[in-house]
């Protein structure tokens, strides 16, 4: 275990944008020859074959995940055995290496203690962002599995992912597919997020947040919004959240409705028809970056639904905003079993 510093950076904690610092120091492991050799590097650059996999055919996954310093003073990671689980399965997927719990996790805890410096202080609504990155590499031309894999973990600190902070959002229903049924949409693979990219930028151009996809097959059922889930709640405050096989599984998503339930809430994880926005009071979208993000109006074609008042969160998703975060920052009893002390 290496020592970390007792100072911090100086930073603006409380002004931190969702942006990419360098840190100083991030994690390596290759899988090679049936072993796996590790260890931690200051070099941001990674060096690759050109007939690498992940260059050339797109085998690579990744996760994230955020470190945060509770009220306490202790360094938490947020429910990482889920993210070990979520990144094995995009393996799996991909015909890549599983990657074994001790290295993932050895690289979480060692890229947070060895930039701990970087660790944002409690009390500012910042985090630390740990990127972990799953590689396919070596010399290939052919379209088969690696021979070798790269496994990385990097960090940021980060402050609120959408830059208003906890304020609702305009989303626009895409005219593009996100993924097809039975593809790779439900696991965390790049290819899913670059085909966002220009249904995302549309989407700004015409003023809104971001861009929400719909089903591939008939277009009338939500997938999910670009980097996020969607869930919506009605007024019998029943907190509904879509299931496809082409969603990925969030982890705030899955932590929001057994946090839902502990409140009382009833809970429908089933597919949702745009049709059913109408029955909506309140919506949002969640996810590791967002945590929670309140949605206020979703414009598809001619008509736009509206959330609520349109200008402010609703009640019931900021009571669960907020009790996410007090578990994330170590102050929610009950479900302190979700947080991984590293320091």
């Amino acid at each position: 275990m290496c020592a970390f510093p007792q100072t911090k950076a100086s930073l603006d904690w409380s002004n931190l944008s969702f942006s990419y610092m360098d840190t100083g120091s991030r994690y390596r492991a290759c899988y090679r020859n049936g072993s796996w050799d590790a260890h931690m590097s200051a070099d941001k650059n990674i060096t690759l074959p050109e007939g690498s996999q992940a260059l050339n055919y797109g085998q690579q996954c990744f996760e994230g995940l955020k470190a945060y310093t509770t009220a306490s003073g202790d360094v938490v990671l947020f429910r990482p055995d889920m993210n070990l689980a979520r990144i094995n399965r995009s393996a799996r997927r991909l015909l890549m290496q599983e990657i074994p719990a001790d290295i993932f996790m050895e690289g979480l805890e060692r890229v947070v203690r060895e930039n701990y410096a970087f660790v944002p202080p409690y009390g500012h609504g910042a985090s630390l962002y740990l990127r972990p990155l799953y590689l396919g590499i070596g010399d290939n031309l052919g379209l088969k599995s690696a021979s070798e894999f790269l496994f990385t973990v990097y960090c940021s600190p980060v402050g609120p992912y959408y830059k208003d902070g906890f304020k609702p959002i305009h989303l626009m229903v895409s005219d593009y597919d996100r993924a097809a049924p039975h593809g790779t949409g439900n696991v965390k693979v790049g290819g899913n997020y670059a085909a966002g990219l220009l249904a995302s930028q549309e989407a700004r151009q015409k003023g809104f947040a971001e861009a929400i996809f719909l089903d591939a097959t008939t277009r009338t059922y939500i997938d999910e919004v670009g980097t996020s889930n969607f869930f919506g709640i009605t007024a019998d405050n029943t907190l509904i959240t879509p299931v496809s096989s082409s969603i990925l599984e969030s982890i705030t998503r899955l932590s929001l409705v057994e946090v839902a339930q502990s409140m009382g809430m009833k809970v429908e994880q089933r597919p949702v028809a745009l049709s059913e926005l109408e029955n909506f009071v309140e919506a949002g979208c969640c996810g590791t970056a967002a945590v929670i993000t309140p949605i206020s109006h979703v414009t598809s074609g001619e008509r736009t639904y509206q959330f609520g008042d349109g200008v402010s969160a609703g009640q019931m998703t900021t009571r669960l905003y907020e009790r996410l975060l007090d578990i994330q920052l170590g102050k929610d009893e009950e479900f302190s079993h979700w947080l991984h002390k590293v320091i």
